[in-house]
């Protein structure tokens, strides 16, 4: 089964437009900040078409807002509902969010294939020790190719040198 092929601008542009009815009736501005700034970097990774830093940045901000859109929603939705005169255009509001929080692992999903497509690897170090199957540099223990010398001396110090005093 193949993926379909979902361009990066429909992805923005869905997004763009359910961030912008959510935030029509109860959201704080940092929902609105946090969005639009993530959108802003698909924006980039749609002009500079070769670059797999704006892609990942993308990715990455789409991950995050995940997580702060449910914070935005835990946090503020309790406290709208009440407050709220206008019951139809919060109702909108809050499912556009809703619905947009929901596309965004889906979302996340493609923009990954297109990471894939322009030649990203997912090689995240962050710098503990891996185990690697290269054995380009192993050395066998068991090799007998050194002189008797350089066995007995493995400081490498010479013969007829005298050793350093620090």
């Amino acid at each position: 089964m193949e993926i379909p092929a979902i361009n990066l601008k429909a992805i923005v542009l869905v997004h763009w437009l359910l961030t912008v009815w959510g935030c029509m009736a109860w959201l704080p501005p940092s929902y609105a900040w946090g969005n639009f700034t993530m959108l802003g970097v698909g924006v980039w990774a749609i002009a500079h078409r070769d670059s797999i830093d704006a892609v990942v940045m993308f990715l990455l901000g789409m991950v995050v807002s995940v997580m702060t859109d449910i914070i935005h929603f835990g946090i503020f939705y309790p406290t709208a509902e009440a407050l709220v005169d206008r019951r139809d255009t919060f109702r909108f509001s809050v499912g556009m969010a809703i619905l947009s929080l929901l596309l965004k692992p889906v979302s996340c999903f493609f923009v990954y294939q297109m990471y894939r497509e322009r030649g990203g690897e997912y090689n995240v170090n962050f710098g503990f020790p891996t185990v690697t199957r290269n054995r380009d540099a192993y050395q066998s223990i068991d090799q007998q190719d050194q002189s008797p010398s350089a066995a007995a001396n493995p400081f490498n110090q010479g013969e007829g040198k005298p050793a350093r005093s620090y």
